[in-house]
């Protein structure tokens, strides 16, 4: 009897040892199999961001070359308008410079109609041509230039 309880004993615990261990590798199965669906989700998460991150890379370069086009195309443009610019100033110059040698040749012509009607008057007085005959008409010819250019003055 004792010897059939020791037997029995013996068969519980080699019965209940297969019992754990199938607990212990359905328990590692299991194990593993949350692990891999963990990693797996992880994954699918840190793809994402992969892709995302490369998606993010390829348009910041494309934002890079459109801004540094803007740049060279702002520059361009802004040489463009420095040389307008430049062109307008010299025509401002040449307008000016026409005005002055427009105003200095009426000067000059109002200066010989009053020397010829000078001379006019003193051929019809009979006086010789490089001689002064009356002080009036030389000082109506400075007083004439004065009245013209103003800035000169007679000393």
């Amino acid at each position: 009897m004792l010897t059939s309880m020791v037997k029995e004993h013996h068969k519980e615990q080699v019965k209940r040892k297969q019992e754990q261990e199938v607990r212990r590798k359905e328990a590692i199965e299991a194990s593993n199999e949350l692990t891999h669906s963990l990693v797996e989700h992880l994954n699918v998460g840190v793809a994402q961001t992969y892709l995302n991150q490369k998606r993010l890379d390829a348009e910041a370069k494309q934002l890079h070359v459109g801004a540094t086009n803007f740049a060279k195309q702002t520059h361009q443009w802004l040489q463009l308008i420095d040389n307008f610019s430049g062109a307008l100033k010299e025509l401002g110059d040449v307008e000016n410079w026409a005005r002055s040698i427009e105003s200095d040749m009426l000067v000059i012509q109002q200066t010989l109609e009053v020397a010829y009607k000078a001379s006019r008057a003193s051929q019809a007085t009979g006086a010789p041509a490089g001689v002064r005959s009356e002080p009036s008409t030389s000082a109506a010819a400075a007083t004439a230039t004065a009245a013209i250019n103003p800035s000169s003055k007679e000393t």
